[in-house]
């Protein structure tokens, strides 16, 4: 047979069994039987066997699997996967909507998408000329593991969107998910083969997208639904309504319990109705999310760090049950926090099984009367952490004894103090194995210095083999003294000193937020990052001169001396230096501050010279800033092809607008 023959062959099957996939999996509504299909699926793999050029990667076969990987790698985001902010009832939801109105200045009603919340995992899809190209998990929201060939087996995604004219680049984000029914039927499974259930439907699927063998995932029941098309290269869609019928015509699932409000009321009303019925759903839902329609509506209002303005997490009331509680237990955070922790009788809440509540601290111990013994209420507040509710105190055995915090750290004897108009009780002793632990643990982490291989069993041996008594001391490691650890053969104990070595070159922003400092996350070290640029002179700034940047409160600027001001912590942050730490900081050209510095920039349209995460790190590093949206505080915008609503508004608003040649210019 000729080859354009083969080839053509070939084309008709893989277009054949797509079509037949989408109609049983997507629309439930199958044309040809099981044994039809297993025939046409049988033909395209002894013709892909034959022909193994033809298995390309938008081939049904990959539905089945790749050979395994040795670890995932990175993919770095081309646009923040946000968060949301959650919204708990009724007035919430009235005050978002009315925070909206008066960021946009009008009090005409808003037109609103609602949709289920889904408890699944979050996930990015990029197509590059219509080929599925990259598949990533949410990570941090800046980076995501690579798990293209765990979502390739997932027969709700399309390898291919269909149709005419697909745009050069096409981003999509959604979540992946099994239906309750499904969960069940695997956990069935796995209990015949002798293997441990999984706790609850997100457990599950995010278990199955972690496989390194994708053909285990490819085994797993596994779904998909789109809910936000992020960008579709030289398209601007006018609505997020618009967008999702776009995403139709590609093939791409989108939920069938979408609906358009015309107003807040209208979405309160579609949260409330979901709340009721929740349980009629074939999946699980732990609230629904409210979105802003309109595109120009949505560029006005902009994002936050972390999550959009124009978006909210309507979340449902949390699932409760009746347990008891064994035992209160002391816990100590890495910042000397003790946290009275309730032991109880395991008990199952909205499909997870909880042995542990936090009781928060003394106050709230004493306000709610819990005691050891007492039959209380609990829920897993936002449906995540559990927490006790109320106490039953007619089932209250005689027994039963108030509980009073320990006076002495249970970790290491030293004194709790409560400081004045504080809630919670501290072990200030910087030398508690307890925090010491955390601290360790917290420095190590992916967001951190990203140690690989150094978790929590490894680090309570270092501490209690006396190997290390800070995070410093793992920079003067060696692998003789590792292989003396229970369990830490030659090539383990080789990994580990090859993962701290690694670690030494970091970033400023990765190094301020491991160090712990009390009320600094990530986003606040890398707002210091970028402001200081020099670890020397952020440690010997005055609460004065921190509260003057921005985003830097009194409370995290009280935080941030109090830290520096610790002998101990500066003796720690120099043996980490001296042991081989190198700490990465843009560098600051000259004349910064007359063209740039204090200057806001917004980035608009298909760039050809460079990316627009590109354009705004360059702007960064120069001391300006770069937004989102176009406002009167806007000095620049830079256009590339097919600039839209930003471009509008900016010359509404008289602002400068650059070309790309101009903006280079501009820079250098």
């Amino acid at each position: 047979m000729a080859v354009s023959s083969i080839h053509q062959k070939w084309e008709n099957l893989r277009r054949q069994i797509e079509q037949h996939n989408y109609r049983y999996h997507v629309l439930d509504d199958p044309e040809i039987s099981d044994v039809e299909y297993d025939k046409l699926f049988r033909q395209l793999i002894e013709l892909e066997e034959t022909h193994p050029a033809l298995k390309t990667p938008d081939s049904p076969s990959r539905r089945v699997g790749a050979p395994p990987l040795a670890k995932f790698g990175s993919v770095t985001h081309r646009s923040l996967m946000l968060s949301l902010d959650n919204a708990m009832n009724r007035d919430e939801l009235i005050a978002f909507d009315g925070r909206l109105k008066r960021a946009l200045d009008s009090q005409d009603e808003i037109t609103y998408i609602a949709e289920p919340k889904l408890d699944g995992l979050a996930i990015s899809l990029v197509y590059e000329n219509g080929l599925l190209s990259t598949g990533a998990t949410r990570g941090d929201g800046r980076t995501g593991e690579d798990i293209t060939q765990n979502l390739r087996t997932i027969h709700t995604i399309p390898l291919r969107l269909q149709g005419q004219a697909v745009p050069p680049i096409v981003e999509i984000r959604g979540e992946v998910f099994i239906e309750k029914e499904q969960f069940k039927k695997l956990n069935r499974k796995r209990e015949e083969a002798a293997e441990p259930a999984f706790a609850n439907p997100r457990n599950a699927a995010a278990g199955s997208l972690r496989q390194l063998d994708s053909s285990v995932t490819a085994e797993r029941p596994l779904k998909f639904f789109a809910y936000e098309l992020t960008s579709a290269e030289g398209i601007n869609y006018t609505s997020h309504g618009e967008s999702l019928e776009q995403l139709q015509k590609w093939q791409v699932p989108v939920n069938p319990n979408i609906s358009n409000c015309t107003n807040i009321e209208e979405a309160i009303a579609y949260y409330e109705e979901w709340e009721e019925n929740r349980n009629t759903l074939p999946y699980e839902i732990d609230g629904v999310v409210i979105k802003v329609n309109s595109t120009s509506e949505r560029e006005q209002l902009g994002i936050k760090s972390r999550s959009p303005r124009w978006a909210i997490s309507g979340k449902f009331k949390a699932q409760q049950a009746t347990t008891v509680v064994e035992d209160i237990v002391p816990s100590i955070g890495r910042t000397g926090a003790v946290t009275p922790v309730a032991h109880l009788q395991p008990v199952n809440v909205g499909g997870v099984i909880v042995s542990r509540a936090t009781l928060h601290n003394q106050d709230e111990i004493d306000r709610k009367d819990i005691r050891t013994g007492d039959t209380v209420l609990i829920q897993r507040a936002g449906d995540v952490i559990p927490e006790v509710v109320k106490v039953i105190t007619e089932k209250r055995p005689d027994e039963a004894v108030k509980y009073i915090l320990p006076e002495e750290c249970p970790s290491c004897g030293a004194e709790v103090i409560r400081p004045e108009e504080e809630a919670v009780a501290r072990c200030h002793n910087i030398s508690c194995p307890a925090q010491v632990k955390g601290r360790i643990e917290h420095f190590a982490s992916k967001r951190a210095l990203d140690i690989d291989g150094l978790g929590s069993k490894v680090v309570s041996q270092l501490i209690e083999s006396g190997l290390v008594y800070s995070f410093a001391d793992l920079f003067y490691l060696s692998k003789e003294q590792l292989l003396g650890l229970e369990r830490m053969g030659d090539l383990s104990a080789q990994n580990l000193i090859d993962a701290i070595d690694t670690s030494k070159e970091t970033t400023l922003a990765r190094f301020i937020y491991g160090l712990g400092i009390r009320n600094v996350g990530e986003h606040v070290a890398d707002v210091l990052a970028r402001k200081y640029r020099s670890l020397e002179v952020l440690m010997d700034s005055t609460a004065e001169e921190l509260e003057a940047v921005d985003e830097v409160g009194p409370i995290v600027a009280e935080s941030i001396v109090s830290f520096f001001g610790s002998k101990e912590n500066r003796d720690t942050i120099r043996r980490c230096l001296s042991g081989g730490v190198f700490l990465s900081v843009p560098e600051t050209p000259e004349k910064t501050d007359l063209a740039v510095r204090g200057k806001t920039f917004v980035f608009t349209g298909k760039l050809e010279q460079f990316t627009r995460q590109d354009g705004e790190e360059m702007v960064r590093n120069l001391g300006g800033r770069a937004a989102k949206s176009v406002s009167s505080k806007t000095d620049f915008i830079i256009a590339g092809t097919g600039a839209g609503s930003k471009l509008i508004k900016a010359r509404k608003l008289n602002i400068t607008v650059l070309n790309e040649d101009e903006f280079l210019a501009l820079m250098s």
